[in-house]
């Protein structure tokens, strides 16, 4: 979907994972991007491509500050909030940090956005707010009680973009994200994310470690499809779209042993002994979800969403990146 006319669209967290591949395709669109990171959990090599673009500016600066985001949001049309503090188990050592960064940061930017009188915030929500819920699929409708620090600061920012669209009328639209994966997504640190940890140890002839059995569900992600949900959520004109949340997944799920029996043969192309390497497994994690399986149907019908990658095509392209970067 395209617009019209070029947008000015501020990224927060846009030096991570998934906020610097909407930096760069918001880019390649001809919109001006703003990114504002303070490098916690980002890095600078993943602005390396676009940081001399004449329509991308970096803000250094906290979402926990006020200031910062009142001048990250000067003059922009609309907002995609990523910035966050992610990780179960990091919340459950740490919740005051994640509580900061997740609901104190988060009101600061619906703030900062509201006084600017921004087109509309989109912000990143999470399928952990589904919680104990135990139906499958998850509708956005019916949710269950949270089961981390992480998932409560989630599903706050949920109840905060609703207050906001009735208190004030900004526009609002939540994605909760399933287990996203693709292209700069970080292997190390104590909480990285499990795909391109699996891939790192795979590729070093390393036993990845799987938590639990192995037969907990996901419904994994691409970063393509993600971008494509956020476009969507800011361009649609649909007045039924907006103030709302929308599951951002495949639609599909995939066990964890599945996923790694696809990563071994994908990158069994690249070194034929990694077909070889054992899988490890150690307890489950305290916090986790046994499985989880987006509906997309409110998406399709009020987005006109239509993912373009499953898990399987999705690896196959990663797994290219991931080789080509991380080698």
């Amino acid at each position: 979907m395209k617009e019209e006319t070029k947008s000015s669209i501020l990224i927060t967290g846009g030096a991570g994972f998934i906020g610097s591949n909407l930096c760069e395709y918001f880019l390649s669109k001809g919109h001006e991007v703003i990114c504002l990171d303070n490098f916690a959990t980002g890095h600078r090599h993943n602005l390396k491509d676009f940081i001399n673009d004449a329509n991308f500016r970096l803000v250094e600066g906290d979402i926990r500050n006020l200031t910062d985001c009142q001048n990250a949001v000067k003059g922009v049309d609309y907002v995609l909030h990523q910035a966050a503090l992610g990780s179960v188990p990091r919340s459950i050592i740490d919740p005051i940090t994640t509580n900061e960064v997740n609901v104190s940061g988060f009101l600061n930017m619906l703030v900062a956005s509201r006084d600017a009188k921004v087109k509309r915030f989109i912000y990143a929500a999470s399928s952990s707010t589904y919680g104990d819920s135990v139906g499958l699929p998850k509708v956005e409708e019916v949710i269950g009680k949270p089961l981390s620090p992480y998932a409560i600061t989630k599903y706050v920012n949920e109840l905060y973009a609703e207050i906001f669209s009735k208190t004030y009328g900004l526009e609002t639209i939540g994605l909760r994200y399933f287990n996203v994966f693709g292209r700069k997504q970080d292997p190390n640190g104590a909480y990285a994310a499990v795909i391109p940890k699996f891939v790192m140890q795979l590729m070093q002839l390393e036993s990845p470690l799987i938590n639990g059995d192995g037969n907990y569900s996901r419904d994994f992600t691409y970063i393509d499809n993600v971008i494509q949900m956020n476009e969507l959520a800011m361009t649609t004109k649909n007045p039924d779209a907006v103030n709302t949340v929308y599951n951002t997944a495949y639609g599909d799920r995939n066990t964890l042993n599945n996923l790694v029996n696809y990563l071994k043969e994908f990158l069994s192309d690249y070194d034929e002994k990694i077909a070889d390497v054992t899988i490890e497994y150690g307890p489950n994690r305290a916090g986790d979800i046994p499985h989880s399986l987006a509906s997309i149907d409110k998406a399709k019908a009020l987005l006109g969403y239509d993912p373009q990658f499953s898990m399987q095509e999705g690896l196959k392209v990663a797994v290219d990146w991931y080789w080509e970067n991380l080698k």
